[in-house]
């Protein structure tokens, strides 16, 4: 018996340059900003990203493509949420810019379509749909930007 897999894409159209956008995704004070408090990341492939969603799902990830500011693919390692060790789960972030804003694509792969995994895969695409809203809403608002 042969076992599926799960996916999704989502997509988020924000009204500010991809520069900023990409900061968000690559500055560890940044991010924990929008994403979740103790957020982490080392901007270079072979580096690593780490947060855990406010609803408990850790995200603990090995940088596998960095082209800056175009892409970021995380392939996803164990970490105790998973219902299970051997998923190759990946999750890729293309960023394009266009005259006026920046399209922001996760495209998320890889997750098993077993029973045990859907708790796992619905928290996880539930916190990626909020997070990238919140962030659309705080670059938008400037929330991003060094007051001085």
């Amino acid at each position: 018996m042969s076992v599926g897999y799960r996916s999704f894409a989502y997509r988020a159209d924000i009204n500010v340059p991809v520069e900023r956008v990409w900061r968000a995704f690559t500055d560890s004070r940044v991010l924990q900003r929008w994403a979740a408090p103790g957020a982490s990341v080392t901007p270079r492939e072979k580096g690593r990203m780490h947060m855990v969603f406010g609803s408990g799902v850790e995200l603990d990830a090995h940088i596998d493509v960095l082209v800056t500011p175009q892409r970021i693919r995380l392939i996803l390692l164990p970490t105790p949420g998973m219902p299970d060790q051997n998923a190759v789960i990946i999750e890729d972030f293309l960023f394009e810019r266009t005259a006026a804003t920046t399209v922001v694509r996760l495209l998320s792969s890889g997750v098993p379509s077993a029973k045990g995994w859907v708790t796992y895969y619905l928290n996880k695409r539930r916190y990626w749909e909020l997070a990238l809203t919140r962030l659309k809403v705080f670059l938008e608002k400037g929330l991003d930007q060094e007051r001085t």
